[in-house]
């Protein structure tokens, strides 16, 4: 089996009509035609070679929501911090994304393309989404006109293009509620649309996967690794499913995907080749299957039975790959004098290997990163999502630094010689007069799963002079798991809530996932949706979209009447149209924000450069995120409606209540 990066090489003609369809217009300008080809598109894309790379363009951009760097930004940082597990952390930032609340506006990211600072990436999923959605409709306007192809391979492209449009319109609808539906390419230009409703557009996805899952091919059919299949088809139904309330037929198809598509959870000690970290004499790792099954040269293995869909990102290609940079972006700031040791002197140096004085015992930067920590975990991330039962999991695999998959601040050792403490573990404070020995802890003192986020920089590697900032590894190329079976089994648990709270097998499809990470704690008794909700944290952290999942799990709450963990119920009318900071009221999503992160809690005392009081605020309003005003002002001939609570709400817009109505419109260009 290949992967499709070698699609890409092989498809020269495609790489040419993709560059375009990168570099071709800002999709900010989405209601402006665009041209797709420098060749005749009515010639080009008549071709199976031009479907075919136009959908491998359409693969590829998948991985850039995880992997895209912004001047220090890993685009999915966004959608963590608005969530109860991350918040923005580079302090040297006047303008640091913590006060959300007051900060967060449709002007925002006008004309400013790192929006508010190097601190988020909020700009890039409108843009880059609606891109996404304009590549996936260029396949399906010109498939049926490709001669070369019988019904059942037209219907198997039309499929594939239906998951790409149908992943990045669930994400929109979450993020930033009632959208444009585009579904057409159109000759001239269209200045006159209205937003569609979320449910509308919710039901012309699910529509749309349901004929995905009848003619997509297995993988198994497919060969290449990283082209949409069946499976990742029923995966994306069965979200589809759920936020539609459909909650039998989701449980359905996680059913057909658990037992009778093939795939398997990964068990035992050990899975595939064993990477030995960055420097094992510094950080040995005992191999365990949760380090392995997570290392990038595991991931898209052929008997990885637990992959359903991935993104190849491993090479040497500049032009199929990009570097993921999670140890620059998610690990701590330590080296420099404000980690200090106890004697007053820096705790941790950067000594670069052709040093006299280079210890492989000490060798931080290259075991874990010279991080900056544009992004760090809630304390609920590190600590108390870890409970099960009210007790400490000492055993999970995924929280332990034993094995070396966790990483926690008092791992590190003091490496500077000079010091009295050389060779002792880093103390937030001093043992003797208190002292706090870490001026900013937001920034460079928190704990790191190290296991999600450790990569190979092979180039830096080779390099015995790399330096902490040309980094012996800031993170590198890396293969990444879009959808594996462990998700199934946690939507299946979820799907089973919605259905019968009460369900005893519930606790069943949580418990098969913490079994294999050698959890002690088992859940015995009913399950609520904040155990499922914690579990998927525990074992998806930067793999699912946090912040929309989040949202979807709100919306159905609200449309089931089920419970919260803390027995909210929640109201469908108006659980997405509240206001205020206060603890009260709001989506679940806003509760879990309360309850758990950082978020609301009064300012917060650092001594850093620029930004001395950052004040982590979240308001109810943020359940969806504005409207880009750039979005509204190229809309001359038409209105768009902006959210509850941001300026220019106006509940009098209309908007298309139906999927067929907006898409007949479209074709009423003005």
């Amino acid at each position: 089996m290949k992967k499709i990066t070698q699609q890409l090489r092989s498809v020269t003609l495609g790489l040419l009509i993709g560059g375009t369809l990168l570099g071709g217009g800002c999709s900010r300008d989405f209601l402006t035609p665009d041209p797709l080809s420098y060749y005749e598109p009515g010639t080009t894309f008549k071709t199976r070679s031009g479907i075919e790379a136009t959908m491998a363009i359409c693969d590829r951009h998948l991985k850039l929501y995880w992997m895209t760097d912004h001047g220090e930004v890993l685009s999915l940082g966004t959608e963590y911090m608005f969530s109860e597990l991350m918040v923005a952390a580079a302090t040297d930032q006047l303008n640091m994304m913590a006060d959300i609340a007051t900060m967060l506006s449709p002007t925002s990211d006008d004309g400013n393309a790192n929006n508010i600072g190097r601190t988020n990436s909020l700009w890039y999923f409108w843009d880059e989404t609606y891109k996404g959605i304009r590549n996936a409709n260029t396949i399906l306007h010109y498939v049926d006109d490709v001669e070369e192809l019988d019904e059942a391979t037209k219907n198997r492209f039309k499929g594939q293009a239906y998951f790409h449009r149908a992943f990045r319109y669930l994400a929109l609808v979450f993020q930033y509620g009632d959208v444009p539906l585009v579904t057409k390419l159109l000759e001239v230009s269209k200045q006159n649309y209205r937003s569609t409703e979320r449910e509308a557009i919710l039901q012309m996805i699910t529509e749309n996967m349901e004929f995905a899952v009848e003619w997509v091919p297995n993988q198994s059919e497919i060969g290449l690794i990283g082209m949409v299949n069946k499976g990742a088809c029923r995966m994306l139904l069965s979200k589809c499913y759920l936020a539609m309330g459909e909650y039998e037929k989701a449980k359905e198809q996680l059913d057909i995907l658990i037992n009778q598509s093939g795939y398997s959870l990964l068990q035992g000690d050990q899975f595939g080749t064993f990477n030995d970290g960055g420097e094992p004499q510094t950080w040995p790792i005992t191999r365990n299957i949760i380090w392995d099954m997570h290392r990038a040269e595991n991931k898209l293995r052929t008997d990885n039975r637990e992959l359903i869909m991935g993104m190849p990102n491993r090479g040497s290609d500049a032009e199929s790959f990009v570097r993921m940079l999670t140890m620059r972006v998610l690990y701590p700031f330590v080296f420099d004098n404000r980690v200090q040791a106890k004697d007053g002197r820096q705790a941790l140096l950067n000594i670069i290997r052709s040093n006299a004085d280079y210890n492989p015992q000490y060798d931080y930067m290259r075991a874990f990163g010279r991080g900056i920590a544009t992004f760090r975990p809630t304390r609920f991330q590190m600590t108390d999502l870890w409970r099960v039962n009210g007790v400490m999991d000492e055993t999970d695999l995924r929280h332990s630094s034993e094995a070396g998959n966790w990483v926690r601040m008092e791992d590190y050792k003091v490496n500077n010689k000079i010091s009295t403490e050389f060779g002792k573990p880093l103390t937030l404070f001093n043992p003797d007069n208190g002292a706090l020995l870490c001026s900013d802890t937001i920034r460079r003192w928190f704990d790191v799963p190290h296991y999600k986020l450790y990569l190979d920089d092979p180039i830096n590697e080779a390099n015995p002079n790399s330096n902490g900032y040309q980094g012996a590894t800031n993170g590198g190329n890396a293969d990444w798991y879009l959808y594996r079976l462990a998700e199934a089994y946690l939507l299946r648990a979820e799907a089973k809530f919605y259905i019968n709270p009460s369900d005893p097998t519930i606790k069943d499809d949580l418990n098969i996932i913490r079994q294999r990470a050698q959890c002690s704690e088992l859940y015995t008794g009913t399950v609520t949706i904040g155990d499922i909700m914690n579990e998927r944290a525990r074992e998806l952290y930067w793999e699912e979209w946090r912040n929309v999942e989040l949202k979807r799990v709100s919306l159905c709450l609200a449309r089931s009447g089920r419970p919260d963990e803390w027995g909210n119920t929640y109201n469908l009318d108006n659980f997405d149209k509240q206001t205020g900071t206060d603890n009260a009221g709001g989506s679940y999503w806003f509760q879990r924000i309360v309850n758990y992160s950082m978020y609301n809690k009064g300012p917060i005392q650092i001594n850093a450069t620029g930004n001395n009081n950052p004040h982590y605020r979240m308001d109810k309003k943020n359940m969806y995120w504005p409207i880009p005003n750039a979005a509204i002002t190229a809309n001359r001939k038409g209105r768009l409606a902006q959210n509850y609570g941001y300026d220019g709400y106006d509940p009098n817009v209309p908007v298309w209540d139906n999927w067929e109505d907006a898409v007949a419109d479209e074709e009423t260009a003005e």
